[in-house]
Parts: structure tokens; sequence; C-alpha cells
């Protein structure tokens, strides 16, 4: 049965190939490159070249596995079945060896460089530039005593912020996923171009939005060793260290430093943090950690995981901030729990446990669900997009 669907499914994809429709190059292509395609229905067509090789696949990280069909011009080209809207890691294989598609832009992902594919939402220009006025996204270095090094930020300034100069700024943290770093939250996220057409719209207040690097490693600590298992208790502890190092960077060293170079309103009720995945997971250790620093909290695919699978006691857990929920609300102004409908459901269950415990503790939060995506970009714009005008109101 196996081998039966595979042929059905590449007889379909080489049928979907001479079939081109209306696909029109993928806009993450490199300048000028013809393909990747996608059509309307959310296909994408791909072609590789390697004369020389004897077998292709296509490797979707959040889709499909495909094998390619070899030409007589010595590319390769395969169509998938529609995919779920938004950016899609991808590599090729080839006679087993894992590259990037020299036709498309890559980025950051799993811990390495990655070709990327954007499967247009339908309907959707909310994370698209638009012809509104236009913030602006700067490179900062600053030094860390935590870590010892200079360290790498990424910051969203509102329009105006250069010509309203007496006008000062609530600020947003704003935390990427793991085998991410600072740049995915421009790059694959376009938090510039939401906010953008948030303020233009009148739906999110003005802000300023810092992205930094949450892998973070103390000065002088020494990492795991190569090749150590994912779980295990130099991998665990390595990771709890990468935590706390970075909630000292974070507190200590990026917001004092945020407050002296940019026009902040440097108070616990004009600052907030959020975060995708284990950027969630940082933001429940950090912000409960320092309830002093912050009035508005989010975890995007991520807040279960602060609480490592464990049943989550609300009297007891995150430093005992909400067994007295009349107290927490008055403290901290949004709570946003957030979570794609199609999530592992290990993370999804998680979540929704969370969810759960909170509601019938009478927590005030909001829980939202991502209609039809997974652990995926197109779920963490949508967290931004419905987030954001609930900052600072």
């Amino acid at each position: 049965m196996k081998l039966v669907g595979l042929a059905v499914l590449l007889v379909a994809s080489l049928c979907y190939a001479q079939d081109s429709g209306d696909f029109r190059p993928a806009t993450t292509n490199v300048p000028d490159a013809q393909y990747p395609r996608v059509d309307s229905a959310g296909r994408a067509e791909f072609r590789f070249k390697a004369p020389d090789a004897t077998a292709v696949k296509l490797n979707l990280w959040s889709g499909p596995k495909l094998d390619m069909a070899k030409g007589a011009d010595g590319f390769w080209t395969v169509t998938t079945p529609p995919l779920v809207p938004g950016l899609h890691y991808y590599t090729i294989v080839v006679d087993g060896a894992e590259v990037s598609d020299p036709s498309s832009h890559t980025f950051y992902g799993g811990g390495k460089d990655a070709s990327g594919i954007e499967i247009p939402e339908a309907g959707s220009t909310y994370y698209l530039p638009e012809d509104v006025p236009h913030g602006q996204v700067r490179e900062i270095w600053y030094h860390s005593d935590v870590t010892g090094t200079w360290r790498h930020a990424l910051v969203y300034t509102p329009p105006g912020y250069d010509e309203q100069t007496r006008m000062r700024y609530p600020v947003l943290y704003l935390q990427h996923g793991a085998g991410e770093d600072e740049t995915g939250w421009t790059r694959q996220g376009h938090v510039n171009f939401i906010l953008d057409n948030l303020i233009a719209a009148g739906k999110a207040k003005p802000m300023i939005i810092v992205m930094a690097n949450g892998n973070a490693r103390r000065a002088g600590a020494t990492p795991p060793a190569p090749g150590a298992r994912f779980g295990s208790p130099e991998m665990m502890k390595a990771m709890h260290e990468m935590m706390m190092a970075f909630e000292d960077d974070e507190t200590k060293v990026l917001i004092p430093y945020i407050d002296a170079h940019f026009r902040t309103i440097s108070d616990r009720e004009h600052r907030a943090m959020a975060g995708l995945s284990m950027g969630g997971m940082q933001t429940f250790q950090v912000t409960f950690d320092h309830l002093e620093l912050f009035a508005y909290i989010g975890g995007f695919s991520g807040a279960a995981m602060a609480f490592g699978g464990q049943p989550f006691d609300t009297k007891t857990a995150l430093n005992g901030e909400l067994a007295d929920p009349a107290a927490f609300a008055k403290k901290v102004h949004l709570l946003w729990i957030g979570v794609g409908t199609d999530e592992p459901a290990m993370m999804h269950t998680g979540i929704e446990n969370l969810h759960n415990a909170l509601t019938e503790a009478h927590v005030q939060h909001v829980f939202y669900e991502s209609p039809g995506t997974s652990h995926e970009w197109q779920t963490w714009r949508r967290d931004l997009k419905e987030f954001a005008p609930l900052l600072f109101q």
C-alpha cells in the first residue's frame, strides 16, 4: 500500500508539473529565479539542476518528502500538493547529501541556513509591505558582562521615530525559537510590516520592538560535548545554564542599554515581552522572575514548555504569582497564550491544559488558536497580529 501511495503521489505531481496553471515565481526566490513557483492553490513547483545525480529528493521540513523526476536536460522537478500558507523551510537531498536550493533565499532555522519558500495566504496582506508609513529595523551591538562577548540585536523603531524627537515609546521584547536567531522575526516573521500596517490602521500603539539573540552562554562556561543527546542530563544542564544566562543578559544588560540609547518609556507599565516556542519559554521565565520590569506577557506556541510537561499548579507555579488572580490581574495587564490548531499533539495538549488550568483558577488571560497551522511562522505571525493591538492600551 505504501508503494502504491507513493506512485499515485508521484504521478499526481508529474501531472501538476505539466499543467502549470497560474504558477508564479515565489517571493522568496533570489533575483530573476523562475523556480520555485507557487500557484493560487498553494502548490509549489521545484526545479533543481543535478545532471550527474542518481536520486534527488525535496525535503520540506514541515511537509512532504518527495522524490524529484529527472528530465533530459539534467533538471529534476516535482510539484507538491497544496501547502499551508506561510514560510516553509526546505532542502534538496542529492544522492544523500542535503543542500540548499541556489534559486531560493536562505533563512536561519534548525540551527543552520536553509532554503525557504513563502506560500501566500489568500486575501491576507497584514504581513506584507503596504502603501503606509514604514518604520525601520536597526542593528545594535552591545557588550555583555554576562557572556563576556559582544552581542547583536535588532530593533524596530516605528514610523516617525526620527522626526518626532520628543516622543517616547513603549517597548516589546520579542524572542525567536530554538535553532533560530535574532533575525527570525524580521526575515521570517515580517514583524516590521505587521506593525507598520497595524499602526497605520490605528489598531496598535507605536512601539519599539527589540529582538535579541536567545542563545547565551556565561563567560567561561563550557558548551556541551559535540553529539550530546537532546534530553540527556548534559544537554538539559546546558539548556538550563543558557536560560539563566539569557535572563541575566536581558534584564541586567540589554534592557538598560535600550533605555539608554532609545527614547523609551522606561517603566514596567510600558514594557512587554513575548516569544515563540523556546522564546515563549524564555518569556515566561524572565517575566515571572522580574514582574517589576514587565506588565505584558505573551507565549506563542511555547508557554507550556516552561513547565517541562509537568502538571500546572496555579498556586505554586511561576513563583506563586497566580495564587491570587485578582492581585495578578492588577499587576499584569495581558497574559497571552497562543497555539496553532494543527500543532504536534504534545505541544497543543500542553498549551490547552495550561489554558484550562488558568481558566479554572480564574486567572485572567487570552487564549488564541491559529486555525489550520502548526509549529510554524504563520501561526506566530497571526499571534503577533492579534497580540500587538492589546499592548499598552
